[in-house]
């Protein structure tokens, strides 16, 4: 069993290397598993097997594809790959709309901006380390919440701690301009992410779905409704 230990976020613009296909983190795990091959190989070739296969799967885990962003109005895209685990109302306010999505260790993890606009706040939560999939995590457990304000919308989206996951990365400060599609952050090793909405936004994924970080439409706002209209 994994210790219990804090979440750390990072705030640099390195963390996530745009001119890479490899997030930076990549290549550090990958070299600590090589020079461990190397060492343990002088004792025995058989025993450097190991950290070589774990070198490649860091290496892969790593990846960070590049993705077509579409166009459009009022278009929101997803901030993760993984599968669509609920999408509802939330209890405390029925005006707001969630998604949730759940990232396996097999998913890309880079998080990307789900709409273009300013960063209003960005609110680090302590909390607890439980099963990423159920439905009190959104809450209780260990997470980074980042409200973006653009194009007539608010939305908020959570990188959220899991059994695994115990470091996540953010790379954007409150006050930046942030563009659809854009790097922003990373969960290593699962976890998942929540995507808050205003009401005026039609959902266009279901339950079940698999989406992709940056390229799946979410939602759309709808034509001709800012949030300020529908406030009134």
């Amino acid at each position: 069993m994994l210790a219990h230990g804090p979440v750390s976020i990072q705030v640099a613009e390195a963390d996530i290397i745009i001119e890479s296909p490899m997030v930076r983190d990549g290549f550090y795990y990958g070299l600590g598993a090589l020079v461990a091959a190397v060492l343990l190989g002088f004792i025995n070739p058989w025993l450097s097997l190991l950290p070589l296969l774990l070198g490649a799967f860091f290496l892969w885990f790593f990846r960070d594809p590049e993705r077509a962003i579409p166009g459009g109005p009022g278009v929101i895209v997803s901030p993760a790959d993984g599968k669509v685990t609920a999408v509802s109302r939330i209890a405390e306010d029925s005006r707001k709309q969630r998604i949730s999505i759940f990232l396996n260790v097999f998913d890309v993890h880079v998080n990307r901006a789900p709409i273009s606009g300013t960063i209003t706040r960005v609110c680090y939560q302590k909390g607890k380390f439980g099963n990423a999939m159920s439905a009190g995590s959104s809450d209780a457990n260990e997470q980074n919440v980042v409200t973006v304000e653009g194009e007539g919308q608010t939305v908020i989206f959570k990188q959220i701690a899991g059994l695994l996951a115990r470091r996540i990365v953010f790379s954007a400060r409150t006050g930046d301009k942030l563009e659809r599609g854009q790097r922003v952050g990373l969960i290593k090793f699962g976890s998942r992410v929540d995507l808050v909405l205003d009401e005026n936004v039609d959902i266009r994924v279901k339950v079940g779905d698999h989406v992709a970080g940056g390229s799946s439409i979410l939602g759309v706002l709808r034509a001709g409704q800012s949030r300020a209209e529908v406030g009134r």
